[in-house]
């Protein structure tokens, strides 16, 4: 009877994992794979993605694991909520399938999983590997963190540049780069020295130790969240100790100081984590984990005769789910998008060559490496208006039409620091649509600058970036809130939204409000040539 157990609950693991295999993803833009395994792994040598913490993590929940079924007892039956798991995630992944949020589908993965586990293990396995495949939670890449990376990149920036003043220095702040006072040195505080690349990592760590070292859960919690405000800190000491050591010895010794507390954060992320844990167990010992203490004394029901009978209806769903999912990856995209289109109806219109006689537009063409990444059916329509009058003036509209795949449409902060600009700040403004004072919408502003070498030495180039997500009669100035629009109608409507992406980009350098008064000028004459008056969304 076990083995016969054995060979049904491995069924249902297989029907599972081919779900996941063949109608895993259903975002084909940057990683062309319909594998979920591929999606989620390539993630973890992809550098860009910063998530190769994902192996340390893969490490830790092993050993976790292996350490669980050394010290837990007797197994039991686990049958029920074995089931109910596994159904629960292969329903989770459908729904993160239709989405088209892969990392929905993880958290799918995951949960099914952890069913098929107790489903075969009883409760013994199921204790066991509850928190080691949770905690492979942090290895999900979570590109919603850029936004939060954003504010902790200007936090740290300008608490370093606190720190040096208290110390005497003068330097000096731009955006996210730190000069010092007589030129010897500059810093740009990017992503890698803000803390968002190690905050994943860093807080795996202190949950790792909290859930090692305490019993109750609420403490393990704040060991958690401990470990943010450390973060920080730990990079504010980064920072500081490189403009302090750039000061008094030069550049290089400042370039020395930055490899050496890259490991520093860490030391003291983890040092000021494990201080904390010490002097908490000494003030409250009945805090420690007791090993056995995690037993649970209800064994639930699941004989035999009831794992076969749920392996086999697990069987049955995961290939009705993907039955279901085939046939929703062949609906096309809904033809109603945000903007008008060309003949062809794959792209957006032909942008206006003339705006009354002030502006002049030239044709851009969209760059070799934006047709390899994104998807074929991507559309674009892009020009570079430069004002007649004063040449030096000129404004970029682009729009970029998505197909049936969403990820034709992403975040524009990234190719921004890709192509070397510092963001230095993010608003919002409103817009005028001309003619229909009604329709005026939010667009997202960004203030970013760019450090160029000529022969007079080096310049610093400000420009202001606008852009905003156009699609099924609304207008949204945010991804996060687009995205969670796409998402509601995709699941609960049925129908797949074509977005459009509008970016516009000018020359700052006389101030934000006169390159404000210019985009504007620009939409006046070609807003109503492509983006008919819709209503706004919220985000």
């Amino acid at each position: 009877m076990k083995v016969s157990r054995t060979i049904a609950v491995a069924a249902a693991a297989l029907a599972g994992a081919a779900l996941f295999q063949f109608w895993g993803n259903a975002t084909h833009g940057y990683i062309a794979s319909s594998s979920l395994f591929y999606w989620w792994g390539f993630q973890w040598v992809n550098p860009e993605s910063e998530t190769e913490h994902a192996w340390l993590i893969l490490a830790l929940s092993l050993y976790v694991l292996g350490r669980n079924l050394r010290r837990t007892g007797p197994s039991g039956g686990a049958g029920p909520r074995g089931f109910a798991a596994a159904a629960a995630g292969l329903l989770l992944h459908a729904l993160g399938f239709v989405a088209q949020q892969p990392r929905i589908s993880i958290l799918g993965f995951l949960l099914f999983s952890w069913g098929i586990t107790a489903l075969w293990g009883g409760r013994r396995w199921a204790r066991a590997s509850a928190f080691p495949i949770a905690f492979m939670v942090f290895a999900i890449p979570v590109n919603a963190l850029d936004t939060v990376g954003f504010w902790l990149q200007m936090g740290v920036v300008r608490a370093g540049e606190y720190l040096a003043h208290l110390a005497g220095i003068g330097v000096v702040r731009s955006g996210t780069q730190l000069f010092g006072p007589d030129g010897r040195y500059q810093y740009d505080v990017v992503a890698a020295c803000s803390g968002i690349r190690s905050l994943m990592a860093l807080t795996a760590l202190s949950l790792f130790i909290g859930y090692l070292w305490f019993r109750p859960l609420w403490v393990r919690a704040l060991v958690l969240l401990a470990s943010v405000p450390l973060v920080f800190l730990g990079n504010v000491a980064r920072i500081t100790s490189i403009v302090l050591a750039a000061q008094w010895g030069g550049r290089a010794w400042g370039d020395r100081v930055h490899d050496i507390m890259g490991y520093g954060v860490f030391v003291i992320v983890l040092g000021g984590i494990v201080a904390l844990a010490e002097f908490a167990l000494r003030r409250r010992p009945q805090w420690a984990r007791v090993e056995g203490g995690d037993e649970d004394p209800g064994a639930g029901s699941g004989g035999n005769p009831w794992v076969l009978g749920s392996a086999s209806a697990l069987v049955v769903l995961a290939f009705a789910i993907g039955a279901y999912l085939s046939y929703r990856s062949s609906i096309p995209p809904d033809e109603r998008p945000g903007v008008l289109l060309s003949a062809d109806g794959s792209s957006p219109v032909e942008l206006p060559t003339y705006l009354g006689s002030e502006w002049m537009g030239h044709r851009v063409e969209p760059e070799a490496i934006e047709r390899t990444i994104l998807p074929p059916d991507t559309g674009f329509s892009r020009k570079l208006y430069v004002n007649l009058e004063h040449p030096e003036e000129h404004v970029l509209l682009s729009i970029v039409l998505s197909g049936r795949d969403r990820s034709s449409i992403h975040r524009p902060e990234l190719c921004l620091v890709g192509q070397g600009w510092t963001i230095d700040s993010a608003t919002r403004h409103r817009f005028a649509y001309p003619g229909n004072p009604a329709a005026g919408f939010e667009a997202t502003v960004l203030g970013v600058h760019r450090n160029l070498q000529g022969t007079a030495g080096q310049r610093v180039v400000p420009e202001i970036v606008t852009y905003w997500f156009v699609g099924d009669n609304r207008v949204f100035a945010s991804q996060t809130a687009r995205i969670a629009y796409d998402a509601w109608i995709r699941v609960v409507h049925g129908r797949a939204p074509r977005w459009a992406y509008v970016f516009l980009q000018t020359g700052s350098g006389e101030g934000g409000g006169s390159a404000i008064a210019r985009i504007q000028a620009v939409l006046d004459g070609t807003l109503p040539r492509f983006q008919p008056p819709a209503g706004t969304g919220s985000g």
